[in-house]
């Protein structure tokens, strides 16, 4: 049908349910598209019947390098052909190690064509020192034959590190390197005596494509392995109910890591799939590279807009005034996705306004939910429903368990085709992933929009293994909390964390804006600011006006002055908090938080 509000084709909500004393199973009524067997499939397909469309494209210079699906198709069976001759396949995996770069899509891509799994890592893994150590965990967990770099010089203390001396590293640039490295370009040209057609008749949907790494925040990254099928089924689930991307190639402009699943999979895997445009956004929304971000919209605009809600804020409060920036990003614009955190409502209606002065009408405006096992999306939203922190329906071919609680709060177990079988060497952690029925046990929790009507989706509602118990025995959705307690203070602060495991009363831990923190205004790793605690305060007892009961009520806060720190894991390479690390790591802050007699201490 095609929706009045975005002139979109689209499938509305529509789901069955079945329901018992005790649980509620969820799927999707409508019907699956047809699922591929593997990327390749795809990238034959483009570049038979659209061989000059740009498929890859990344800075270089004052221009961009673009390379064409049929380009791209060319390097691609080379490059497998020359892993093949190499004696790789199956076990023997690559890291990448740099970040997402026109070279990583293409050995990537070669990779999957030869049926060699790849581990792409966070680019910080191997750029800071004091991280170094998740890279050797994951090179010692799974003991790769090859690591790819984009810049030898620039990772050079990486790849000197002794875990790679009898590795092959490829570099795409040579110059400066601490040791031998091939050049990325040798892998171009291609090995005759390989059959590559028959190595890629062997790759079918259970071959390992990727060994992804969880964020680790509750303990060592977990390797998912993702194989082709749960790729290849995850793009058919979303383009069954978003069939406007079937009717003309999407566009993407896009930062997004390819480490993590969202950016490496859903967004770079949409392209293939659609025939789409892949331009990659060297910058980021932070302070040094959102200019950067707003460059290569205004020079090269996209059909489909991916970020996370700070991404998004940025670009927001930008566009109020850069009328070049408003043109490029919302004239051609179908579809904008948030993924993360749920994305402020005052960020929302900032978007529709752009939306609306520039063009008229609303791109569809989205969220979904979904994890690294799941490759990623198990959960969508797919028509407009004009408001943030709906994460949607079950997409065809998944099915949801929901175990409600008391108040109707219910834990979200998953199953489907895009969901993962095990983690890499770990059969343990396999073996406590999944209940007896085979759901994947995500330790998530959701709320339906309206119990009565459950078309209308549902709501995150926080990570049940991040609840505790205070003194009282009352549980505490700490997951639930501290969205709670984010939109009250959005604009005042970066992040927060919420404290009270055994204690009588709910505490919350402020991180501030980077820009709030000054050496006059801070005291013994506390903020002091007197405007800046007088704002928290006035803004948390309005909060705690809406609240009864003690397992619902902030009733203190402390603002910290520290930020936190990546090289002491108190971020996960997704940018997310580690609580449990935080909380161990500051335990001094944590006991002036129940300090009565703490000047610091805000009393709400």
């Amino acid at each position: 049908m095609i929706d009045q509000t975005t002139g979109l084709t689209l499938v509305p909500h529509a789901v069955e349910a079945v329901k018992t004393a005790d649980q509620i199973l969820l799927k999707s009524k409508t019907p699956l598209d047809p699922i591929v067997e593997k990327t390749g499939v795809w990238l034959h397909k483009w570049a038979v019947e659209t061989p000059d469309q740009i498929f890859l494209a990344e800075r270089q210079g004052d221009g961009w390098r673009e390379l064409s699906y049929a380009q791209v198709l060319q390097a691609v069976r080379a490059i497998a052909s020359n892993l093949v001759a190499r004696g790789m396949g199956k076990d023997t995996p690559i890291v990448i190690m740099s970040g997402n770069s026109v070279d990583h899509a293409l050995l990537s891509f070669g990779a999957q064509y030869a049926g060699v799994p790849t581990s792409p890592l966070a680019e910080q893994y191997s750029l800071i020192t004091e991280a170094h150590g998740r890279l050797i965990y994951v090179l010692e967990k799974i003991k790769p034959t090859m690591a790819f770099v984009d810049d030898a010089a620039r990772y050079a203390d990486a790849i000197s590190l002794d875990n790679l001396a009898k590795m092959e590293v490829i570099a795409s640039k040579t110059e400066g390197a601490p040791r031998d490295v091939t050049a990325f370009a040798d892998l171009l040209t291609p090995n005759d005596s390989v059959d590559i057609d028959a190595v890629y008749a062997e790759v079918g949907a259970d071959t390992l494509a990727k060994i992804l790494f969880t964020s680790g925040s509750s303990s060592d990254p977990k390797g998912v392995l993702t194989t082709q099928r749960m790729m290849c089924a995850n793009q058919s689930q979303m383009a069954s109910v978003l069939p406007f991307l079937k009717e003309r190639p999407p566009v993407i402009n896009d930062w997004l890591p390819w480490n993590h699943v969202f950016g490496g999979s859903h967004n770079v895997n949409m392209m293939l799939a659609h025939g789409g445009t892949l331009y990659i956004d060297d910058g980021k929304p932070t302070k040094r590279g959102f200019a950067r971000t707003v460059e290569n919209i205004i020079s090269r605009p996209g059909t489909l807009a991916f970020n996370v809600p700070v991404g998004f804020a940025m670009l927001a409060s930008e566009m109020k005034d850069n009328a070049e920036l408003r043109k490029a990003y919302m004239g051609n614009l179908d579809m904008l996705f948030y993924a993360g955190a749920s994305l402020p409502q005052d960020v929302w209606s900032m978007l529709e306004d752009v939306a609306m002065a520039e063009r008229g009408r609303l791109p569809l405006m989205i969220s979904s939910w979904g994890m690294t096992e799941t490759a990623p999306s198990a959960v969508m939203l797919h028509e407009p429903i004009g408001r943030s922190g709906v994460i949607g329906v079950p997409l065809p071919g998944t099915e949801l368990k929901l175990l409600p609680d008391d108040e109707m709060r219910c834990e979200l177990r998953v199953k489907g085709h895009n969901v993962m079988t095990a983690y890499y060497g770990d059969p343990a952690k396999t073996k406590e992933a999944f209940d007896e029925d085979g759901f994947l046990i995500t330790g998530d929790a959701v709320k339906f929009v309206d119990p009565n009507d459950f078309d209308r989706g549902l709501v995150f509602d926080g990570r049940v293994s991040e609840d505790f118990k205070l003194l009282t025995g009352t549980w505490v959705q700490a997951g639930k909390l501290r969205l709670d307690a984010l939109d009250a203070l959005q604009g005042l602060v970066q992040d927060v964390v919420i404290c009270g495991h055994d204690r009588d009363q709910i505490g919350l831990c402020i991180f501030p804006r980077p820009d709030q923190i000054t050496d006059e205004n801070t005291s013994n790793g506390a903020v002091i600011d007197a405007k800046l605690q007088a704002q928290i305060e006035e803004r948390l007892r309005a909060l705690a006006s809406t609240t009864s009961g003690s397992a619902k009520r902030i009733s203190r806060a402390l603002i910290l002055a520290e930020p936190p720190s990546l090289k002491d894991h108190e971020v996960t390479d997704k940018g997310s908090l580690n609580v449990r690390k935080i909380i161990t790591r500051r335990a001094d802050m944590i006991e002036r938080l129940f300090d009565n007699e703490d000047p610091a201490l805000i009393r709400v």
